[in-house]
């Protein structure tokens, strides 16, 4: 076995956390799976995977490792989607990220169109709430709500969100509409545990920071969820602004609050730096960049949007 494949195994093993889940992705058997690291590791003259029992995990020279045969593999790939043409013609897998709510509202309703226009694209979304990391698990494209971290990704800025407390407005005009944050705490609260602003709502007054830490009487695990519950009049969420624009702007929600907001958070289009960017992702990012931008309930300023 050369050592393209072997480095092709070995990272496979590091990312599924698993000979057997290993040989499951590339369709071998788990004995040649476990030869092939054995061998590298005598012919290397380290460990490079620490085994148990029950785990399996990366050493330190393991780590360094991983991080120079995804180097090369993608220089490889990088190679033979240029020979093809890839880098001019948009063809090939195009994977996508972007959170649940976010993905299923703004994100899904224009994959068709997209892939219309560029037969030769076949599309994989991947709608979860957690931060993908785009290098670690092959993602080609993320939306990303919020500032970045990684120096590594391009992004580009496309709207942005505000962090908003609504009701139905029948539920304020039987208990009031809040004029202080700090009034919210006699309130009913339904929250989502996929939400980071579950715990700690965060607010501004006159350029100072504010923070209260309110208990839910009620947590459902989806967003969605809480704002049905919430339009039903039963109490009041925190929510991004653009997951309740439609609710908002139907008169089924009503924000307040609106002066206590901390800053809005940036919509940013995220893919991976380079000299050299296919086509399939040049011509999804400048897709989606168009088509989000001029979406008003993506932009501030906009009651019950942005």
């Amino acid at each position: 076995m050369d050592r393209f494949q072997e480095m092709q195994i070995f990272t496979a093993v590091a990312e599924e956390e698993g000979f057997a889940a290993a040989a499951r992705r590339l369709n071998i058997s788990p004995p040649s799976v476990t030869r092939v690291i054995a061998a590298m590791e005598e012919r290397i003259g380290t460990q490079l995977l620490a085994r148990t029992t029950r785990s399996l995990h990366l050493t330190e020279a393991g780590q360094r490792y991983l991080e120079d045969c995804r180097r090369i593999l993608g220089e490889v790939d990088e190679a033979e989607e240029a020979a093809a043409g890839s880098y001019s013609i948009p063809c090939g897998h195009l994977t996508v990220t972007a959170s649940v709510l976010f993905g299923e509202l703004y994100i899904a309703p224009l994959l068709a169109g997209y892939l219309d226009q560029f037969p030769s694209v076949h599309l994989n979304a991947m709608l979860v709430d957690r931060v993908v990391s785009v290098l670690d698990e092959g993602i080609d494209v993320a939306v990303r709500i919020g500032h970045l971290h990684e120096n590594t990704l391009h992004a580009i800025k496309v709207g942005e969100v505000r962090q908003v407390v609504c009701g139905a407005p029948s539920y304020f005009d039987r208990y009031g509409r809040p004029g202080h944050p700090g009034e919210l705490g006699s309130l009913n609260i339904v929250m989502s545990s996929a939400s980071h602003l579950l715990s700690d709502w965060q607010f501004v007054n006159e350029g100072n920071d504010l923070s209260f830490r309110f208990e839910p009487r009620l947590v459902v695990t989806a967003n969605q969820a809480a704002i049905n519950i919430a339009s039903m009049g039963w109490g009041i969420t925190r929510v991004l602004s653009y997951q309740v624009a439609s609710q908002v702007a139907a008169g089924a929600l009503e924000i307040v609050l609106q002066d206590y907001e901390p800053p809005p958070l940036p919509i940013q289009i995220v893919y991976q730096k380079s000299h050299r960017v296919p086509a399939k992702v040049r011509t999804f990012v400048e897709f989606l960049v168009e088509r989000l931008s001029s979406d008003a309930a993506l932009q501030p300023n906009i009651e019950g949007s942005s």
